[in-house]
């Protein structure tokens, strides 16, 4: 039993000097950087929405669906603050099947990670220049972070990674909103414990540097359903399980209150039609109590251009090749619904 060490992978500094990212997008990143966390803060009414494709497995497609979805931005930005979802890092459950863009450039060839650190990049930064996107991405390795820092606008920390130290206190460290989901048991006590580390300030090893960060006053829940002893998926988005996150977050002292509801995963059973009466139900919780409106700050969609999902080889362009989607006609109707009834 042995770890081989195969390549030395460049630097995120290497990588950023090989994309660099245009100055004129600094400011902007700061003006919606600003907007993001006055929804996380309650400085504004707008609806959060994190959606696109469960994995970001094809760059053409990606930046396809991505184009379509700045189109629809345009009519409903007054209510809506849009974010892609552009996860180019899958965590697995039993280690097994496709784990990202960052792996496999290509999925149909072997994990290559000196070019899966570059496609990462230059994938995002094609989405920000072709659509004007600042994008989201998953936690899965904390010191692949800086990789992308600053193109990011919201960061998620995964089901399985919550409990983890290093995201916690990497997550304690960025300067964008990093959400905690439920870990996939349901323990609600395990993500506030996340939330309250990544708000504090922590000293701590990281990439080879001993640093200090300022703590992140944005993170926030993120409820994505569990699974139960019996191995059955269980929803926590009803209007009885956002009461309880509220009073949870008071007797925590945490303030500012925060949660994004996960229509997919264990909230929707795994299947993925379901998602828009979840998001739907969950609009209409809002509505019935102002806790739960100041509590709820938007949701999460899996959506790419074709709906469901295929094996890798055979899936149809613009196809999820891990969980299953929505395709892309459900979900324009699906976003001016939000707009409607919000």
């Amino acid at each position: 039993m042995s770890i081989e060490f195969l390549n030395v992978l460049p630097s995120p500094r290497e990588i950023k000097e090989e994309f660099p990212l245009k100055k004129e997008w600094e400011e902007k990143k700061k003006q919606v950087d600003r907007e993001i966390a006055d929804i996380i803060l309650g400085n504004s009414q707008r609806f959060l929405l994190v959606i696109g494709p469960c994995s970001a497995d094809n760059e053409d497609s990606v930046c396809e669906y991505t184009g379509r979805l700045a189109r629809v931005y345009e009519k409903v930005a007054d209510k809506i603050l849009i974010i892609p979802r552009v996860y180019t890092n899958k965590p697995r459950t039993n280690g097994d099947g496709y784990k990202g863009l960052l792996h496999q450039p290509n999925p149909q060839m072997q994990p290559d990670m000196r070019k899966g650190v570059a496609a990462i990049r230059r994938m995002h930064l094609r989405i920000l220049e072709e659509c004007g996107f600042f994008s989201a991405d998953e936690m899965l390795y904390p010191e692949n972070h800086y990789y992308l820092d600053d193109m990011l606008s919201y960061v998620a920390v995964g089901a399985r990674s919550v409990e983890n130290q290093e995201h916690r206190l990497t997550a304690s460290g960025c300067d964008m909103p990093v959400g905690m989901k439920n870990p996939t048991g349901g323990d609600l006590s395990v993500m506030l414990n996340a939330i309250y580390a990544a708000r504090q300030s922590h000293k701590f090893i990281y990439r080879g540097w001993e640093v200090e960060t300022s703590g992140n006053p944005l993170s926030h829940a993120i409820l994505r359903g569990f699974i139960n002893k019996r191995g059955q998926h269980q929803p926590n988005y009803h209007f009885e399980d956002l009461r309880l996150l509220h009073e949870l977050y008071k007797k925590r002292g945490l303030d500012h209150p925060a949660a994004l509801i996960d229509t997919n995963h264990s909230n929707s059973n795994k299947s993925y039609a379901e998602q828009p009466r979840i998001l739907k139900e969950v609009l209409y919780s809002r509505r019935h109590s102002p806790d739960i409106t100041a509590l709820v700050k938007g949701a999460m969609v899996e959506s790419y251009l074709e709906p469901g999902s295929a094996p890798i080889g055979s899936q149809l362009y613009g196809q999820s090749i891990t969980d299953p989607c929505l395709g892309w006609d459900e979900t324009e109707r699906l976003i001016y619904d939000i707009a409607d009834i919000l």
